[in-house]
């Protein structure tokens, strides 16, 4: 009789294993699915494949407006950072030319810019790196699908290609990683149908000639200020401030060396209509918003830089409850990237809150990765993330502008450190130096830690990248100071700063 109890247990333990093994041990074709190939997402997917998973990436590229299109990697590779930063270095050899008389070289007085010959081997460089992104793929065993991804259900992905044909994939985990694209203002007439983005002005096969920027995001002013360094008549229309979210007194810096430079600017206006005219001409009218009077002038090309929008809304989240913040379209996400959806995660630019850089999206992918593998716990972390403007005047920053710092910890508790110097190179090519600026941003109290560092200058991405390194080891104003410079640097007068603007004392740099 104990035999048949005994018996009795042993099936009923067998049925319920039977019955829970499909949901405990549910076989997927994935470990991981990764919806988005930009930075983010490519390195999240390497990272976890490097480490064992299972992985798959869907990248798709919906052609822009003007039917521009472009391979794996994201805005970053293909329409952001890395063209972007090409044809900056187009407009600084333009700069360095006429520099070089003053320094003896024998250079004819007429000079001018090939747009097709930048743009062919820009183009050709993306295109190098699109393939190399690839090969990694290849190489690290990760799945690459040309074809967008949308949800089923929480671990079920519909994929399709161009050509519509479909397939489904099933994951334990998602991570979506799709960026954003750039805003067109639909309320006014004509700017989808004549306008262009910064989608398209990098893969141009002609110069966009005679150009209106509208906007005062970084990305308008480094189109603008490439443009404006190449040879072409460049207007910045601005509706209210440059450079919003960044340090202010820097920004003001930035546009007047731009203005002084040959780049107009069209402040407090704003545009209520294109239209082409039949010489092929856009013709632009806009509102002076001071005045209140309407003005029309005519350009080649009119490029819209008035914000990015998250590529969201294809994606399906509704279907499984991945919430997103309703105004910006973006997904909301914790500390450890995860959504509402427990195995759902998001980086990058649709994830509410975090920066639109490449670099954070690709620590933050890489980190999500070895969580997800169990291999750490570390979190990215957002703070103290340093960046540059790529204008034809480069401002660099890391912590906290001027403004944010007097608002967390009031004026009073700060202490600003600055100087204005002249670059090296700028003194035999006469070259004006009035916006060159550093300031530093301490906390007036005990060892004066650094709250923020602002610099405009030659080189300023490579000047605040090696500074940056310090705040995430605690830099304070003394650790400046004790720093011997290397001279002669433009990087130097950091560690040079002895002025404060509480003194109000004249911060111009004279002599070594």
């Amino acid at each position: 009789m104990a035999a048949f109890s005994r018996g009795r247990q042993r099936i009923k333990a067998f049925r319920t294993l039977i019955f829970t093994r499909p949901f405990t041990a549910r076989k997927f074709d994935y470990d991981l699915v990764v919806i988005g190939g930009g930075s983010g997402g490519l390195a999240c997917s390497k990272e976890a494949a490097q480490l064992g998973h299972r992985v798959a990436v869907l990248d798709y590229v919906e052609p822009s407006l003007k039917g521009t299109k472009w391979g794996l990697g994201g805005t970053c590779v293909n329409v952001g950072c890395i063209p972007k930063k090409l044809m900056h270095q187009a407009a600084l050899l333009g700069t360095a030319v006429k520099d070089a008389r003053k320094y003896g070289w024998q250079i004819p007085e007429s000079l001018s810019h090939d747009w097709p010959t930048m743009a062919e081997a820009v183009q050709n460089h993306v295109r190098s790196i699109n393939w190399g992104h690839r090969v990694q793929l290849q190489d690290k065993k990760v799945k690459y699908l040309n074809m967008s991804g949308s949800l089923v259900d929480r671990h079920t992905i519909r994929a399709v290609n161009d050509k519509g044909k479909e397939m489904t994939l099933t994951t334990k985990n998602i991570v979506f990683a799709t960026g954003g694209r750039p805003k067109y203002p639909t309320h006014v007439p004509g700017a989808m149908e004549f306008g262009i983005t910064s989608d398209d002005v990098f893969w141009l096969r002609e110069s966009p000639k005679k150009t209106l920027v509208v906007g005062a995001s970084y990305v308008a002013l480094e189109c603008a200020g490439f443009l404006t360094g190449i040879g072409l008549d460049t207007t910045v229309m601005v509706r209210s401030i440059a450079l919003r979210g960044f340090d202010q007194q820097m920004s003001g810096l930035v546009t007047d060396y731009m203005e002084a430079y040959g780049t107009k600017f069209s402040w407090r206006c704003t545009p209520k209509s294109v239209e082409k005219l039949p010489s092929g001409l856009l013709q632009v009218t806009w509102m002076d918003l001071k005045s209140k009077e309407e003005h029309k002038d005519t350009f080649n090309s009119v490029l819209w830089a008035v914000g990015r929008a998250p590529e969201t809304k294809s994606l399906n989240l509704e279907k499984v409850g991945v919430e997103i913040n309703k105004e910006t379209g973006k997904i909301i996400v914790a500390a450890d990237e995860a959504t509402s959806v427990p195995n759902i995660f998001a980086i990058g630019d649709i994830a509410e809150g975090r920066p639109e850089l490449t670099p954070t999206a690709i620590k933050a992918g890489k980190l999500l990765a070895r969580r997800l593998v169990g291999h750490s716990d570390e979190l990215m972390h957002y703070e103290n993330v340093a960046t540059t403007v790529f204008t034809p005047l480069e401002y660099g920053c890391v912590g906290l502008s001027e403004e944010e710092a007097e608002k967390r910890h009031g004026k009073d508790q700060i202490e600003v450190y600055h100087a204005f110097y002249k670059p090296l190179e700028f003194t035999v090519a006469e070259r004006d130096a009035t916006q060159c600026y550093i300031k530093v941003i301490c906390l007036r109290e005990g060892e004066q830690p650094v709250l923020g560092l602002h610099f405009t200058g030659p080189n300023a991405g490579e000047v605040t990248q090696g500074f940056s390194l310090g705040f995430q080891c605690g830099l304070t104003y003394g650790h400046l100071r004790n720093t011997v410079g290397i001279h002669p640097t433009c990087a130097e007068e950091l560690t040079k700063l002895n002025i404060t603007k509480r003194s109000g004392l004249d911060a111009t740099v004279t002599g070594c």
